[in-house]
């Protein structure tokens, strides 16, 4: 009997190689976002990418808010033309990082999305910090 992870096989390794590979081009994790934030490697800029409610409950230290609803040219006018922008939103169960990224994109950003969102940062034990100033 086969289980259901079994049902369909597994991608061929040089296949598989590449897609995760990839996936790395697309998104980066807690850890690395908090690891670069806490060394003073600020060679990105994290958005994140809620309202203004779930933003003032707590946010990432040192990211900027920016409503993914909001991200504008006239927004990104501060930031140099190669700027990597990181988005997050709540969690897994949301796709507002997503949202973010795909306006990103559209104006010619590079962008990255932090998986995990707020739900995988408190889950590293990270924590998160009141609303200050909004860029929105």
């Amino acid at each position: 009997m086969t289980s259901p992870v079994a049902a369909v096989p597994a991608a061929a390794s040089p296949a598989a190689l590449s897609h995760f590979e990839s996936s790395l081009q697309f998104e980066t994790d807690c850890w690395d976002v908090h690891h670069g934030l806490a060394t003073g490697q600020h060679d990105f800029v994290l958005l994140d990418v809620r309202g203004a409610d779930a933003w003032a409950a707590g946010h990432v230290p040192g990211a900027l808010h920016l409503p993914h609803g909001k991200i504008t040219e006239g927004k990104l006018r501060e930031f140099p033309a190669g700027t990597l922008f990181v988005t997050y939103c709540a969690g897994p169960h949301c796709n507002g990082a997503t949202r973010g990224a795909i306006r990103l994109a559209r104006l010619g950003r590079p962008v990255k999305i932090m998986i995990g969102g707020v739900t995988g940062w408190l889950d590293e034990g990270f924590a998160l910090e009141p609303a200050r100033e909004t860029v929105a």
